[in-house]
């Protein structure tokens, strides 16, 4: 019988503590605005579009940590079946392996299982949207030049936890009754990312099929 979604994504389930908008900023306002969209039942690609007005830096801000929090949790329910014996490389099928690099304590791509990977890539995430130099909640503070390219490159990275779950441990969702709600997630950044350009066509090919079949 399938689980209601509160039990399944319970907070006891979350990989890494969930990033907060702070109230009666900028940016929790429009994460408010991009909830009530996404709860309004308006089709995921309106939903993802920059609000008329809006700076599309604090629209992709916003997002990204949003997504931070979503994956996180989606990935905190299978991580008790993601194993150094289940998943020895952190990889998507046979044709995709993915290596860790950080340029501190790894300095070039590092096979590592699949849970050790996701720590790190969450902590390194984690990191950067508590870096004030890159996610400045401050009104009045810019955003850095370089800030599309570092989001770029943790939704590039974040993608890579949807392509482990979907293949590796998507018998476990669907377990659970989750298989809609991560399906919707997975729809709702496919056509952010797609929306904005945020990812080289070239890294979704591991969810190609899948993505053809549920975002089209």
């Amino acid at each position: 019988m399938d689980l209601c979604l509160g039990q399944v994504f319970s907070k006891d389930k979350t990989f890494r503590p969930r990033k907060r908008f702070e109230p009666g900023t900028q940016r929790f306002e429009l994460y408010k605005k991009a909830q009530a969209s996404l709860k309004s039942g308006l089709d995921l690609r309106s939903v993802v579009q920059l609000p008329q007005g809006e700076n599309i830096n604090d629209w992709i801000a916003v997002h990204v940590v949003d997504f931070f929090n979503r994956i996180n949790l989606i990935y905190g329910t299978v991580s008790e079946f993601c194993t150094e014996r289940s998943c020895p490389v952190m990889s998507g099928g046979q044709r995709y392996e993915y290596r860790w690099k950080d340029n501190n304590l790894y300095k070039k791509p590092t096979k590592l299982p699949a849970l050790k990977y996701m720590s790190l890539l969450m902590n390194w995430i984690e990191t950067l949207i508590n870096n004030e130099d890159i996610f400045p909640t401050r009104v009045g503070v810019p955003f850095p030049k370089n800030f599309q390219q570092v989001c770029k490159k943790i939704l590039s990275r974040l993608f890579r936890v949807f392509v482990h779950v979907y293949i590796h441990h998507f018998d476990s969702i669907c377990s659970m009754g989750a298989e809609a709600h991560v399906n919707t997630c997975y729809k709702h950044y496919y056509y952010f990312i797609t929306e904005f350009s945020l990812i080289e066509h070239s890294e979704l090919q591991p969810l190609k099929a899948m993505t053809e079949r549920i975002c089209t």
